[in-house]
């Protein structure tokens, strides 16, 4: 439990970062991750977790969060979505080596679906944080592939 509640603290705070310093990409992912987070809890109080066949629900859930969070990346005029979203494709493994393998050994399917996760909070915070440094420095950044502003980054990530 300690654990859980640590990762929804991260996750809350680079939420709540990214919500109020980010740029668009930024707050695009942060209700992503905030819409992950939602649906599985709502999914808990429908369907028990359960690891020894191919967990459906959250299947959906990350099939989801995969396709938005690499739609992001696509259209994003930074290079840390594109991070984000090898991280969502991981869980999509799990699934998959789970239909594969049916012998998978349920705390391996686990782990494999969750331990990316971990990743993304950080990695969202280092991304506001770097589009803030960004921000300071030439005054103004584009948020979207093919949108313009008045001074071009200096850098993208």
């Amino acid at each position: 439990m300690l654990r859980i509640a640590l990762f929804v603290i991260l996750l809350v705070a680079a939420a709540v970062y990214a919500l109020r310093k980010g740029g668009g990409p930024e707050r695009a992912m942060a209700m992503i991750l905030l819409a992950m987070a939602a649906s599985d809890q709502i999914l808990h109080l429908f369907i028990p977790a359960r690891f020894l066949q191919v967990d459906t629900g959250h299947l959906l859930i990350d099939v989801l969060a995969a396709a938005a969070t690499l739609i992001l990346a696509l259209k994003a005029y930074r290079f840390w979505p594109l991070i984000a979203g090898s991280l969502q494709l991981l869980p999509l493994v799990a699934h998959s080596t789970r239909a594969i393998d049916i012998a998978l050994d349920p705390i391996a399917y686990l782990t494999m679906q969750v331990a990316a996760s971990w990743l993304l909070p950080p990695l969202l915070a280092l991304g506001t944080w770097r589009h803030q440094r960004r921000i300071r420095q030439t005054g103004s950044e584009p948020s979207w592939v093919g949108s313009s502003t008045a001074a071009a980054p200096t850098a993208i990530a």
